[in-house]
């Protein structure tokens, strides 16, 4: 993924009024609830919105918009990534799927794993 379409594709992630992510339409994105979202990026739900935590929250909500940013690339469309991201197993994880490994810290291993696939291996 080149840096120009990463930062395309993150972009609408961006809060607009501040240089960092908005919890909010990385939630609504996801179709899942602020306490949901706190629990998936492991911040209190009161985090998210605090003013003061913005370079905490942003932080955290990197890795998932970067995991969806890249999935959208790979499957066109932004809704096929969500579900993606939601439903689909990884292979070699048990069952296991992209939502799962990051609430479980494992971002890192999601990421390695759309890197693999886009590079032409499929596990």
């Amino acid at each position: 993924m080149t840096a120009l379409s990463f930062d395309t594709a993150a972009s609408r992630f961006g809060d607009g009024q501040s240089p960092f992510l908005s919890a909010q339409r990385v939630w609504e994105q996801l179709g899942v609830t602020q306490s949901e979202l706190a629990r998936l990026i492991g911040v209190a739900r009161n985090t998210l919105t605090a003013k003061s935590s913005a370079r905490k929250v942003d932080s955290a909500l990197s890795q998932v918009v970067r995991i969806l940013a890249m999935a959208s690339e790979m499957a066109g469309d932004e809704n096929r990534a969500t579900i993606w991201f939601k439903h689909q197993p990884i292979p070699g994880w048990a069952g296991k799927t992209a939502y799962d490994l990051v609430s479980e810290g494992k971002s890192d291993k999601v990421l390695a794993y759309l890197e693999a696939v886009r590079s032409g291996v499929y596990a």
